[in-house]
């Protein structure tokens, strides 16, 4: 048993046809594999056509911030590898990494996304924080959607040890974390969003654009969206301009899209899961 693919696809007409004979809405066959690293809280991997991404998720005890004293946190940290694109060479992929980390920041901001509250141990004192590194091993266009993807199926795979909390008689307190890899904390991804980025490439949008066609699009606008087809947040992105027509055309597209992309994923990481240890792993580096 590989790691798991799945595709979206709509009706194509001859108006509605990509070089790869695909229509504007519909996806690459996408690959997915959970518990990938060893290391980690959770992990995943993601190839979307030519877009290789790795995510690990670490959960590590902190100290809540002063703003928030009831809450845990994520953080957020993108690695362009060299290895990725020669124009990553060098200090060449800071710039994007730099743009992927506000841009999940940005996401994850919503307070409804991860119940962050259920990450607190102690109020003022202790909580979790979860740790999650991006690592683009190879880009082949449609970067947003694919970390966002590998991200959500990363956290649907993070399991936290449960914490006991010690208070002796002098009133000084003692964590005390369950050994048991079977009594841990999972986290609520249901109203974790993706992105859907739609490319404007003449008087048409596509979804899922490849590098060729990323280069001959000037604009394009990039959407997070929940499973329920609500939108989070929208960023234009390329040099192009988007008339007010066409936005509230790729808005409506994007959530339409949008919605069927988190039923897939779902029922992937569902199937997955319910395969247990008989489950082949590929990795990484498969």
């Amino acid at each position: 048993m590989d790691s798991l693919l799945f595709c979206l696809k709509a009706s194509v007409t001859l108006e509605d046809l990509r070089v790869d004979g695909r229509g504007c809405e519909d996806y690459r066959c996408i690959e997915v594999e959970t518990d990938v690293v060893s290391n980690t809280s959770g992990s995943a991997r993601v190839k979307l056509g030519h877009t290789d991404i790795l995510v690990g998720v670490k959960a590590e005890m902190g100290t809540p911030k002063l703003e928030n004293p009831k809450e845990g946190y994520l953080e957020f940290f993108v690695d362009c590898s060299a290895n990725a694109t020669p124009e990553f060479e060098g200090r060449g992929g800071e710039e994007l990494a730099t743009e992927i980390v506000n841009t999940l920041y940005r996401i994850f901001s919503n307070e409804s996304t991860i119940d962050v509250k259920s990450l607190c141990i102690n109020p003022r004192e202790h909580c979790w924080v979860l740790y999650v590194d991006v690592l683009l091993l190879e880009c082949g266009g449609n970067l947003f959607d694919a970390i966002s993807i590998a991200v959500k199926a990363a956290l649907f795979n993070t399991r936290i040890p449960k914490v006991r909390v010690l208070e002796d008689e002098e009133g000084s307190k003692e964590i005390e974390l369950s050994d048991d890899p079977y009594d841990c904390i999972r986290l609520n991804v249901e109203n974790v969003p993706c992105i859907i980025t739609l490319s404007k490439i003449g008087c048409r949008h596509v979804v899922d654009a490849t590098l060729q066609e990323e280069a001959c699009s000037l604009a394009s606008l990039l959407l997070s969206v929940t499973s329920r087809g609500t939108l989070t947040c929208m960023k234009k992105l390329g040099n192009g301009s988007l008339d007010p027509e066409s936005i509230f055309e790729m808005m409506e597209t994007g959530k339409r899209v949008g919605k069927m992309l988190h039923t897939s994923l779902q029922k992937i990481l569902d199937k997955e899961e319910s395969l247990g240890t008989t489950r082949q792993k590929v990795g990484f580096l498969g």
